[in-house]
């Protein structure tokens, strides 16, 4: 089973924020690959189908906890034999380092500072697993000081709609991982 993992913030109050455009794409791609409704899965919501052509179900995942926990709803996956982080979960992540209308897919890498990457090195034990970083950073915001702020922060009007006219490069660039691994991923990356 592919899982795909979107972070965010449950609660009206964090819908619109930075650090829920993991939840944006992924809910984005339950619709698009036409997934039913999302249920409940002890603490996350849960929607699973197959894509045309691939063998293998995919499990969109959105973790009800908050940020700093997200990594606990992986814990049934990594007891799994034959599931493997490095080459059956995609995270999908806002990222403050890069900006606002720009994407990157990685194999693997560091937490970044960012708590929800944290929880899920936590839980797996491990930081190989490919993530999709979606950036909401402002190169006009000044260096230092706390993010709490900012990735709680609303998205405006244009990095929002920066962010989403990227769905379908990146829902490209998912559906590569899904049937190819990585390599597919990169290579539409590049294409981008």
């Amino acid at each position: 089973m592919k899982v795909i993992l979107g972070l965010g913030n449950p609660g009206k109050e964090y819908e619109y924020t930075r650090h829920n455009v993991g939840w944006w794409l992924v809910d984005h791609l339950a619709d698009r690959w036409g997934f039913d409704g999302w249920k409940k899965d002890g603490q996350a919501r849960v929607a699973q189908g197959q894509l045309a052509g691939v063998k293998e179900a995919v499990r969109l995942i959105k973790p009800q906890t908050y940020m700093n926990l997200s990594g606990g709803v992986l814990v049934q996956y990594a007891r799994r034999p034959f599931w493997s982080a490095a080459n059956d979960l995609l995270v999908l992540s806002d990222d403050v380092a890069i900006p606002a209308g720009t994407w990157r897919v990685r194999a693997e890498g560091g937490a970044g500072g960012h708590n929800g990457l944290k929880s899920i090195d936590q839980a797996l034990g491990t930081q190989k697993y490919p993530r999709l970083r979606i950036g909401v950073g402002d190169p006009d915001r000044a260096p230092g000081g706390p993010l709490t702020d900012f990735v709680l922060g609303s998205v405006g009007k244009r990095d929002g709609d920066a962010i989403r006219s990227l769905f379908p490069a990146m829902t490209d660039a998912i559906e590569a991982w899904v049937r190819e691994g990585m390599k597919g991923a990169l290579d539409v990356q590049s294409r981008h």
